[in-house]
């Protein structure tokens, strides 16, 4: 078995990185749309928001474990692209991870439809709407709430996507407090878990064009029809376009606030309280022993 799988290892690392990509992104829809598909279609009997919540976390968390070696799990176009701005990665690189991302999501919401279909089936009666009490398109990709206008729309993926950018960037920063080694995917998982929990009710909190991009395509040449593109005012662009701006204004922010302060040289890792009052514990000794040795020299020349 070991000798058929090394005949079956890729030698172009471009191509090997952008089937981690696109694994990295299909176990993150899996996860997370499956969850969307759980909730719907059990009308909130069998998981509720925190629920989905959960899943686009933990899928996220698994995601970048499955792809970090190979890729460095960057799983979003919207990040992509920033580290392209920052000079950490390659422009010519990223039409090919942004393809590849887009397509682990596309696929990703194929299976999550043909793992729920029977219960798509039976919740909407055979109807597939974008819309409505039974509306299964959102299962899949995002949809404004009735009360969000386009520009509240764009106000909120501008925030959310540049909070995103904000901690992953400081979770990887050296020079700050970065993430212990092996961990840094469940915490840009609970960076996920956090948006979702306070940013999500306006309209879904897509923050990556592929997660919602590449489902969208799916619903509309599976039943959903050309309303996943019109809906919500013509919605579907800003979880593409608007979330790159905001990742790149996060990236900014961080670099221009945090990042350009640090110093040139190796990062210096902060005393703790232990230790400056292990010092200080040590300096008083240092004191007072000299101290002992002044009254013992004076006392020797009176005597």
């Amino acid at each position: 078995m070991d000798r058929l799988l090394k005949r079956c290892r890729i030698k172009s690392r471009l191509l090997r990185e952008c089937l981690a990509e696109f694994f990295g992104v299909y176990i993150v829809i899996l996860f997370g749309c499956g969850s969307v598909a759980q909730v719907t279609t059990s009308q909130n009997t069998k998981g509720e928001y925190l629920s989905i919540n959960l899943g686009f976390a933990l899928g996220t968390t698994f995601g970048i474990y499955v792809a970090k070696g190979v890729s460095g799990a960057h799983l979003n176009p919207a990040v992509s692209l920033t580290l392209c701005v920052l000079g950490r990665f390659s422009w010519t690189r990223l039409p090919f991870y942004v393809c590849s991302q887009v397509f682990g999501a596309f696929l990703a919401a194929a299976t999550v439809a043909l793992q729920y279909y029977d219960a798509i089936m039976d919740f909407t009666g055979g109807h597939l709407t974008v819309s409505g009490a039974t509306a299964t398109a959102g299962i899949f990709t995002t949809y404004p709430a009735d009360y969000l206008s386009l520009w509240g729309g764009v106000v909120d993926q501008i925030i959310g996507t540049a909070a995103l950018l904000v901690c992953v960037l400081a979770l990887g920063d050296p020079h700050n407090t970065p993430a212990p080694p092996g961990l840094e995917p469940v915490l840009v998982g609970a960076v996920v878990l956090v948006i979702g929990i306070s940013m999500g009710s306006n309209s879904g909190y897509a923050i990556n064009p592929a997660r919602d991009f590449g489902p969208r395509l799916f619903t509309y040449i599976s039943g959903w029809g050309d309303e996943v593109f019109r809906a919500g005012h013509g919605w579907w662009w800003i979880p593409v376009i608007v979330t790159c701006v905001g990742a790149v204004l996060g990236s900014v922010l961080y670099e221009l606030l945090i990042g350009v302060h640090h110093s040139d040289s190796e990062p210096e890792e902060a005393e703790s309280p232990t230790a400056v009052l292990q010092q200080t514990l040590e300096f008083d000794t240092i004191k007072e022993n000299s101290m002992d040795k002044i009254f013992s020299i004076t006392a020797a020349d009176i005597s």
